[in-house]
């Protein structure tokens, strides 16, 4: 692996812990994956309703770093973690939950 890939995922990782961390205080479960082959992410699960899980990524586009969701839609900026958080929480949430 190259300096520069190395470091690509670090900076991944750094962002996904960090919106783990937030998600996990929040009551959620979370899971860091770290792959041998592609990008880290991030699963996320609803602890009341377990088929409410999701992978998340941390990509860089032209505009900055994105939290993405699996299916290719931007969440929000890295750098916005309390709106990447509400949106996380709003499509993972039970009926009624978060509203």
């Amino acid at each position: 692996m190259s300096n520069e890939t190395a470091a690509l995922a670090r900076t991944r990782i750094q962002y996904l812990e960090s919106l783990g961390d937030e998600l996990r205080g929040r009551g959620f479960a979370v899971r860091l994956t770290v792959p041998r082959v592609g990008p880290p992410s991030l699963h996320v699960v609803n602890p009341q309703v377990s088929v409410l899980a999701e992978h998340i990524l941390a990509e860089n586009s032209d505009d900055g770093w994105w939290y993405w969701w699996s299916w290719a839609e931007r969440i929000a900026r890295v750098d916005d973690l309390d709106d990447a958080v509400e949106r996380v929480l709003r499509v993972l949430a039970t009926t009624g939950e978060h509203d």
